[in-house]
């Protein structure tokens, strides 16, 4: 019996030696390149979680779903923008799963629950989603996708001193992501002669915006700069335009969020003329982008991509080329190394990951809102070439 089994044995190598193929890497090609994917799908934050899943989607399917001979798996786990779920979920994912990086997370104290496990895994941890600018620094395994909330900040806050806005207040969440969106506002605007007649910070959560608007009207600033996460911005511009503030002669400017592509038909014409800043918008005109938007509106013909669904989009490109440059082996830092080599044209515009900080350097965009046929649309008339993750050029 023993006999016969070494003779199987002997026989299926000398069978793979004949092919010119060594047994492990038959093993590796057959094994799936599993990418697990964090983002809410349910709760406060879902559309972003629905704009990171729908882009991958759009992604995979322009693609396929075989790179250097791994076939490539996305496993989807909602975490409903709960930190605590998101850290248990990532142990299941490389534990259970074995997944070889883990991606999406819609928000920062997110991304801080989760980086201590990639790093103790030498998990690769591609960020798709949440913007403050130290998220990279708590894991060297983390490559971000999306961009900085410096980064955006930065091209608001040098067009408002461009064009004669000499007061502002300013209006931000309580919490990271708003402390250092202000901080960056008034970097750039009071360096220039600027002057911050008043700094408002709202709950996070479900905030009612008119006992702050009427104090930004009873202030009566050349402008309210504002910053919020994707969701909130539409009930804003809305209170905005209840409020009169645009007939007191006080102009609405921000980080783009606030205009939201997936929310801002919600806002209607209050929405009218607002300026912000950012990455990307749907109207950027390339056939890069219009072919992005094509395949996002394949997979989910109930919205239009944003800022997020393009980086989740990019998120999968870094993945793919770096699991390209590797030879289908994407594993731990050699993974993370190849992303940080990556340049590329992406429906956003040109970008290429700075591999300090291992964010994009990329271009931000200003935009206006208008009313292009039935839509509401951020419509870009300027740009700011090679931002890096501090906001400056590089």
């Amino acid at each position: 019996m023993k006999k016969r089994h070494f003779l199987r044995t002997a026989l299926s190598v000398l069978a793979l030696a004949a092919t010119g193929v060594h047994a492990p890497q038959v093993l590796a090609a057959e094994k799936p390149f599993k990418v697990g994917l964090i983002v809410p799908m349910t709760g406060a934050f879902a559309s972003t979680g629905r704009q990171l899943y729908s882009a991958v989607q759009a992604f995979t399917k322009e693609h396929g779903d075989t790179v250097a001979g791994r076939k490539v798996q996305v496993i989807l786990k909602d975490d409903g923008g709960i930190a605590a779920n998101s850290r248990k979920l990532a142990q299941e994912l490389i534990v259970n799963d074995k997944v070889d990086v883990i991606a999406g997370f819609g928000l920062t104290p997110i991304t801080l629950a989760v980086a201590p496990i990639a790093t103790e895994s030498k998990t690769p941890m591609v960020l798709m989603a949440a913007q403050t600018q130290a998220n990279t620094e708590a894991s060297p395994f983390m490559v971000r996708s999306s961009g900085t909330i410096t980064q955006v900040t930065s091209g608001i806050a040098q067009w408002a001193v461009d064009n004669g806005i000499k007061t502002a207040v300013t209006l931000v969440p309580d919490y990271a992501p708003g402390y250092e969106s202000e901080e960056a506002f008034k970097k750039y605007f009071l360096a220039s002669g600027g002057k911050i007649l008043d700094e408002i910070r709202v709950p996070m959560r479900n905030p009612d915006f008119a006992p702050f608007l009427q104090r930004v009207r009873d202030v009566k600033p050349d402008a309210l700069f504002v910053m919020l996460p994707s969701g909130p911005g539409a009930a804003l511009l809305k209170q905005y335009g209840q409020r009169g503030l645009a007939e007191a002669g006080i102009k609405l400017i921000g980080h783009g969020a606030i205009t939201d592509d997936d929310n801002l038909n919600e806002a209607g014409d209050a929405a009218l003329g607002v300026i912000t800043s950012d990455y990307y918008a749907t109207s950027h005109d390339s056939e890069l982008n219009r072919k992005f938007i094509d395949l996002y509106k394949s997979v989910d013909s109930t919205s239009r991509p944003n800022f997020f669904g393009v980086a989740g989009y990019d998120g999968m490109r870094l993945i793919y080329e770096a699991l390209k440059a590797t030879d289908g082996k994407g594993e731990g830092m050699a993974l993370v190394d190849a992303m940080k080599t990556l340049s590329f044209e992406s429906p956003r515009g040109p970008v290429r990951v700075d591999p300090e900080s291992r964010d994009f350097v990329q271009n931000i965009y200003m935009r206006k809102v208008e009313k292009v046929g039935d839509e509401y649309q951020n419509v870009e008339f300027d740009v700011i070439e090679n931002v890096n993750a501090s906001g400056e050029k590089k």
